[in-house]
């Protein structure tokens, strides 16, 4: 009598994960998670991508100052979002140029000395890895 209450425990339990399991998988076929940003990642899609010339001027510890003052950018602008709402309440449009300029600036209050023509090769390929993992739209084309 005990080994079947037992089972029977057993097997209710097991219907109840998968009845959870069954239910959040649908719910992510739905609507799947919007892409999530990783600095580690964005770091190694870069330094793979990055044009041989430029990455022989910065050091590892360039690019990811570069990527996080980017990133920063974004931040001040209101591009980046926590996940808790699926779209920004409107389209964000940030110029590349902008963006070098704030990072030339913010780099300079850090003592980071950097031209511009070793900025825009590294927030260019961090763009195009954030286009790759749909974080980012196209780029706009005018009209």
């Amino acid at each position: 009598m005990l080994v079947v209450a037992a089972f029977l425990a057993f097997g209710l339990v097991c219907a109840i994960a998968a009845y959870f399991v069954l239910r959040e998988a649908n719910r992510q076929a739905v609507a799947p998670r919007p892409p999530t940003y990783s600095m580690d990642e964005a770091y190694a899609w870069v330094v793979r991508h990055l044009d041989e010339l430029v990455a022989s001027t910065l050091t590892p510890d360039d690019v990811r100052s570069i990527l996080r003052y980017q990133v920063e950018f974004f931040g001040r602008q209101g591009v980046t979002q926590n996940g808790s709402a699926p779209n920004l309440a409107s389209d964000v449009v940030i110029g590349t140029s902008e963006t070098v300029a704030y990072i030339l600036e913010r780099g300079a209050t850090d003592g980071n000395e950097y031209l511009p023509e070793q900025i825009y090769p590294v927030v260019e390929t961090q763009l195009a890895y954030m286009r790759a993992i749909g974080a980012v739209g196209p780029r706009l084309t005018r009209p």
